[in-house]
């Protein structure tokens, strides 16, 4: 309570600067593998794989924030930014969506809606986010995570805690996923796990008292 909202403010433009270098990182290949030798298709692979394990990381984590939003949808104000955040770790960890072939109809992909809806969901303001909190929770079945909403606490103080602590779990697991990495994968999960860190941070120090 004593804590100004500088210090928040700083926090969450460090989330952003960690989500940005994320998406930076992944514009420069389809799984920034960087591998040309003769073990390039095993590297590409084994990129693949863990670039997919990511992904399911991150989908379980924003629907964690999707429960979280439908029970304290008064929460709006510090979750949406983040949430919108996570969206985007989905988005580029997802593989792009095939071009359609000639005479195919260009319809959206289950990842192209993930990283669309989340971002205009989350860019509400503080006024209409409560009102929006049912479009968040259904945006979740839009990552392709299946299966039931995470269980969340009635106490929101409690909410937030075991959100943060599963975006210290998500931001240490792609951490320790990143020295099995190839170099461009590598600096995805790199920003990936510093954006996490961030992120736990806001959720303890924005949490209501």
């Amino acid at each position: 309570m004593g804590r100004t909202g500088t210090t928040r403010r700083g926090a969450l433009l460090a989330a952003g600067a960690a989500a940005g270098g994320l998406l930076t990182a992944c514009s420069g290949g389809d799984d920034g593998d960087g591998s040309d030798g003769p073990t390039s298709a095993a590297a590409v692979r084994a990129a693949k794989a863990l670039k997919a394990k990511s992904a399911d990381r991150s989908r379980e984590l924003l629907r964690q924030y999707d429960a979280v939003l439908e029970r304290h949808p008064d929460q709006a104000t510090l979750l949406a930014p983040l949430r919108d955040a996570v969206a985007r770790h989905v988005s580029a960890l997802s593989p792009p969506p095939r071009p359609p072939e000639k005479g195919e109809s260009a319809k959206p992909s289950a990842s192209a809606s993930a990283s669309a809806s989340p971002s205009e969901s989350a860019s509400v303001s503080p006024t209409t986010a409560p009102s929006s909190a049912p479009s968040l929770g259904t945006a979740a079945g839009d990552t392709g995570a299946g299966g039931p909403s995470p269980s969340v606490s009635a106490d929101p103080v409690t909410a937030l805690k075991a959100l943060a602590a599963a975006e210290r779990r998500a931001a240490d697991a792609h951490a320790d996923a990143l020295v099995h990495a190839p170099p461009e994968l590598a600096r995805l999960l790199a920003s990936l796990a510093a954006a996490g860190a961030a992120h736990a941070y806001l959720l303890t120090e924005g949490s209501p008292s």
